[in-house]
């Protein structure tokens, strides 16, 4: 009994110490990062900045009938800037669902500004994953200065296209990108967005990315302002039409010739509702994970191990540790207070847990609700990272809405 008591007090001891470590770790380097990292506030409307250049939106869409309307209605509203500054192109990348119907009606609401375009099929012998021929077709048409690419599951604020076209001009960025707000609605978005959001504000450091000699890179798809004159320089979707993970793709080829990429967290310009099922969610981030670590296996199993010590490991401490204080209490003894004590420090490291989530809110404009799933959240966002590992070196390959992502002409 005496070997079995001091047994099960190193355990949890064990336990609380690496997951309380862990957790501990991550919060310190994170919360820095985040806090160092450049906002993008809009203004009083009054106050939004003139700009003296035309700019493209882009919006690729699939079987995006739930967000679509929505989308381009935001983008349509945030802005006072004419016809002859602004044109919002729409691409229907043959749909199955409604997608397409509905931009008919948009567009015989008569706003001049708004383009439609019913994408055709891909070349024949070439090989395009995801969105790049939707963008590309858009491209082939578009005049601009600048040029945005958005998703369509993202709704744009007042005064947000002026806010980053006039910030890119007047730093002479080649390309803008961040993270918009993220909103979760399904309890599957609860759980594993923010340790996402967490895990990805953890993994860069904004001089690193801008920095031309850095091997680190990170962009944000849903959200990048181009010069046309860089995206054209670098050959633009074309130029990278067999990658799947073409935002980050995109973001070093501006990198390595040499032009101005700058990050920033844009949760004021703009919102993201990026899945609304946990089966989008996981179909969403199995496609991205292991390619966006460039398919380097050390780093995805390493950030399924990290969400697993940092979110998981001390939720199941405490958990352990109350179990084993049930069990002690009727035998009393000095097993009841250290297994107290240790239970108190597994509470404790919690803590850290809320703070991460309260920096998220006060950043990214990510709520700090329902933080208590992390512990959950830790363990999805693990067997995310190695399925997508599984379907990428497997050759079992992704899908996105149904639609084959295998690399095949």
């Amino acid at each position: 009994m005496f070997v079995a008591s001091w047994v099960t007090v190193v355990l949890d001891g064990g336990v609380v110490a690496i997951g309380g470590a862990v957790s501990s770790i991550f919060a310190a380097r994170m919360i820095p990062l985040v806090k160092a990292a450049p906002q993008y506030r809009l203004i009083r409307p009054e106050l939004i900045p003139s700009v003296d250049a035309s700019i493209d939106v882009m919006i690729p869409a699939y079987n995006e009938a739930l967000n679509i309307e929505a989308c381009v209605r935001s983008v349509l509203n945030s802005t006072t800037l004419p016809s002859t500054q602004l044109s919002v192109w729409v691409v229907d990348d043959q749909s199955t669902d409604g997608t397409w119907e509905i931009l008919q009606g948009l567009a015989e609401e008569g706003d001049d500004r708004l383009k439609i375009l019913r994408g055709i099929d891909r070349p024949a012998g070439e090989v395009w994953m995801g969105k790049n021929w939707a963008c590309a077709q858009a491209m082939d048409r578009a005049t601009g200065d600048y040029v945005l690419f958005i998703d369509a599951d993202v709704q744009l604020k007042p005064g947000a296209i002026e806010t980053a076209v006039s910030a890119a001009l007047e730093n002479q960025w080649d390309l803008l990108t961040g993270w918009p707000t993220i909103v979760c609605g399904c309890l599957g978005e609860w759980i594993a967005q923010p340790i996402v959001a967490s895990m990805f504000s953890l993994s860069f450091q904004p001089e690193s990315i801008e920095d031309p000699k850095s091997e680190t890179m990170f962009a944000v798809g849903p959200f990048m302002l181009f010069r046309r004159s860089a995206y054209d320089r670098v050959g633009g979707h074309r130029a990278l039409r067999s990658e799947i993970v073409e935002d980050v793709e995109l973001a070093r080829a501006i990198q390595q010739a040499g032009l101005t990429l700058h990050f920033g967290y844009l949760g004021d310009l703009a919102l993201l509702r990026m899945y609304r099922t946990f089966g989008a969610l996981w179909e969403g981030w199995t496609k991205n994970w292991h390619l966006g670590s460039q398919r380097n296996t050390q780093a995805t199993f390493y950030s399924a191990l990290i969400a697993l010590l940092a979110f998981s490991l001390p939720w199941f401490s405490v958990g352990l540790t109350a179990m084993n204080l049930w069990q002690a209490l009727p035998s009393g003894g000095w097993q009841v207070w250290l297994l107290g004590a240790i239970g108190i420090a597994a509470v404790l490291f919690l803590v850290r847990q809320y703070q991460i989530r309260q920096r998220l809110e006060s950043v990214m404009n990510l709520s700090a609700k329902y933080w208590w799933l992390s512990g959950l959240g830790g363990l999805v966002i693990a067997a995310i990272a190695i399925a997508s590992w599984v379907k990428t070196e497997t050759g079992w390959g992704w899908t996105w809405r149904g639609r084959s992502l295998k690399r095949s002409a």
